[in-house]
């Protein structure tokens, strides 16, 4: 169980996706951070992430792989899709 409230999480896993953004953006793409809920990141990639083929690998081992190493191990990233920012409850 992580130890930390989902606000006091927030200010930290903006610092690791603004880290881990400039990488993203060499491919053209770009991730955008939504809310932390349940411990659960959701972020929506954005650019030339949206229907890429390794966007799933990018999220795992990129994002989700930072914020563990730099936050907490059991920190989870969810990608919203496009137009689903407000029905986070359904994902």
């Amino acid at each position: 169980m992580i130890p930390f409230s989902d606000e006091e999480l927030t200010p930290p896993v903006i610092v690791v996706i603004d880290k881990v953004r400039p990488s993203l953006a060499l491919d053209g793409g770009d991730i955008s951070f939504i809310t932390v809920k349940n411990s659960k990141v959701y972020v929506q990639l954005k650019g030339a992430c949206i229907g890429c083929a390794s966007s799933g690998n990018t999220l795992k081992y990129g994002v989700e792989r930072q914020l563990r190493m730099d936050i907490h191990p059991e920190l989870e990233v969810v990608n919203v899709p496009l137009g689903m920012e407000n029905d986070i409850d359904n994902l």
